[in-house]
């Protein structure tokens, strides 16, 4: 009776704690079929990725624009979970938008400029890794950026992404949350694995000694931009595998969509042409088949 007592209590707080944060119940969020109680990873990510199928095809068919925000320290997992949300998704309706070190040129912008560009259009889902975020994060403990320029990012950022909201993107915002030991053996991973190594850079390096620096620099951002308009949603990312299952099914759960999956096809018969004479196999230079 006590666990019962407890579990009702910690559902009452997170009820609360998530009206607090968005303004919304969970009833206003799709409420996914809980996995079984024996239950494996690949099991459950097929499953999932039938549902990402789903929505896919409704963003498509209604229209709909979506930006998905992966933010978070250096080996968390971002890639991890875009890597798997589109595994099986169309890249012309689910596009990924990583950018690297902004040009000369792009300095001398307005710093949400090159970020625009890349904003969807009707029937489109655009996932970043890593987004305009960069000038709270690695900016600005690295010192790429001004303390100015850092102002006027907290103080725009939230009307920014208002301004998204108001023109009808749907925008959703993941923190990636991995622990001190678990990156330090993430980053040891990548070191003694050859083709892991190329995801170990200098910067990467640098931010292991200012750990404290981010840890900081995260907190002041979620002061500024955990908005009941667009919140941050955290996911706990030690154990790779749950975090990629839970950020999926969270994600399925943000937009109410319904299956638009066709009927079975049945496939025209083919028609031959036998007064067309292809040319000799001999006339090609095939791949040499070595396995």
């Amino acid at each position: 009776m006590a666990k019962k007592n407890q579990k009702h209590e910690k559902q009452e707080k997170n009820q609360k704690a998530l009206k607090k944060r968005t303004g919304k119940k969970s009833e206003d969020f799709v409420q996914l079929a809980a996995p079984p109680k024996e239950w494996s990873y690949g099991k459950e990510l097929a499953r999932l990725q039938v549902e990402l199928v789903k929505l896919h095809e409704w963003i498509r068919a209604k229209g709909l624009k979506v930006v998905v925000i992966f933010e978070g320290r250096d080996a968390a997992g971002k890639g991890g979970v875009i890597k798997r949300i589109t595994e099986r998704l169309n890249p012309r309706i689910c596009k990924v938008v990583a950018l690297g070190t902004p040009t000369e040129k792009e300095k001398t912008q307005w710093y949400f400029q090159r970020y625009v560009p890349h904003l969807p259009a009707a029937g489109e889902m655009v996932l970043f890794d890593r987004s305009w975020y960069n000038r709270a994060g690695v900016e600005r403990v690295m010192g790429f950026c001004t303390d100015e320029e850092y102002r006027e990012f907290l103080r725009s950022c939230p009307e920014f992404e208002r301004m998204l909201i108001r023109s009808g993107i749907i925008l959703i915002k993941y923190w990636f949350s991995v622990s001190d030991e678990e990156q330090e053996k993430r980053f040891q991973a990548r070191i003694d694995a050859p083709t892991k190594r190329w995801k170990l850079s200098p910067m990467d390096l640098e931010s292991r000694a200012r750990w404290l620096e981010y840890s900081m620099a995260k907190d002041e951002m979620f002061r500024y931009t955990d908005t009941k308009q667009s919140p941050w949603w955290v996911v706990h990312a030690d154990d790779k595998k749950r975090a990629r299952l839970n950020c999926i099914s969270h994600l399925l759960g943000m937009i109410r969509y319904e299956d638009l999956t066709p009927p079975p096809i049945e496939l025209p018969p083919r028609r031959d042409d036998h007064a067309y004479m292809r040319p000799p196999l001999t006339d090609q230079v095939f791949v040499p088949q070595i396995y």
